[in-house]
């Protein structure tokens, strides 16, 4: 049993040096808590299962998986997990049926012209044939120390704006801006402080921080890993994140995904930016 929290990299943009893994432009992140398997967002394709296969890793018997947010490069992955569970099942091989965890805007379709969905390639009907599904706007806790943080309010202006000109379909049929109100993260409460699991942070990974501290009660924040979404952030944006990093002065930040070289350099000068890649594997007690 894995003392504490285990979080292994399973899909990044970048790999490791001399370890072969795939990396395509998506995130799926393995954390091991307590006897419980957490797969946090399943990439783009079938990579993440290629590279667990690579670590010894077990993917038959997650106990939940939590999306990040809808889009295909963190759901794409579900459909070629729901084909590895239902093999192993006809196989007759031990196989978990996991939960699906999410905001409920998760898999709804994307029209983002010229493309017709940027979205899931399921839809929440397939997916209810294959898990155990949970939507929450609200904070949703996985274990004691583990929680889902919802839809995340956004206080700060210079981040958490729609990035793209893009729609949303609700279940009714009509058509609205997509704000990305489904854009969320998974905390840890570790005995040092908060470990922030962001998937794209499209809702600003400044409201992300922030909103993780009220829900967990804790000022502290350990490391957070994963998508920033500063691709090419505004100067306002830039700077208002780094002064906000500076003041909440994390122990660490693996930012990964969608952070651009300029963007990593300038948050370097206010935190401590670590490496991230596939093969990344972190302990938090």
């Amino acid at each position: 049993m894995v003392q504490g929290l285990k979080a292994t990299v399973l899909v990044d943009n970048n790999t490791f040096i001399d370890r072969y893994y795939v990396a395509e432009p998506a995130l799926s992140i393995l954390l091991e808590y307590s006897e419980k398997k957490v797969l946090f967002d399943a990439g783009y394709s079938d990579a993440f299962l290629r590279n667990a296969d690579k670590m010894g890793l077990d993917l038959l018997d997650l106990d939940s998986i939590v999306l990040s947010h809808g889009h295909i490069d963190h759901t794409g992955g579900l459909a070629f997990l729901i084909q590895r569970l239902s093999e192993a099942t006809t196989e007759n091989r031990a196989v978990n049926t996991p939960n699906l965890i999410g905001h409920p805007f998760c898999l709804y379709p994307r029209p983002t012209p010229p493309l017709h969905d940027v979205g899931s390639l399921i839809s929440e009907d397939r997916a209810r044939l294959h898990f155990k599904v949970h939507w929450s706007k609200e904070p949703f806790w996985l274990t004691d120390k583990l929680v889902f943080l919802g839809e995340i309010p956004r206080k700060f202006a210079f981040e958490g704006k729609n990035p793209y000109p893009s729609t949303i379909i609700m279940p009714d049929g009509s058509k609205k801006p997509d704000l990305l109100l489904d854009d969320s993260a998974l905390v840890y409460k570790s005995q040092k402080g908060l470990v922030i699991f962001a998937g794209c942070s499209h809702s600003g990974i400044c409201n992300t921080i922030e909103y993780a501290k009220e829900v967990c009660q804790e000022k502290r924040i350990v490391d957070i890993l994963g998508g920033l979404h500063l691709l090419k952030p505004s100067p306002e944006q830039l700077v208002g994140t780094c002064n906000f990093m500076k003041s909440v002065n994390p122990t660490a930040v693996h930012a990964c995904h969608c952070t651009s070289l300029a963007s990593l350099v300038a948050l370097a000068s206010t935190c401590s930016i670590k490496g991230a890649g596939v093969g990344l594997q972190l302990e938090y007690k």
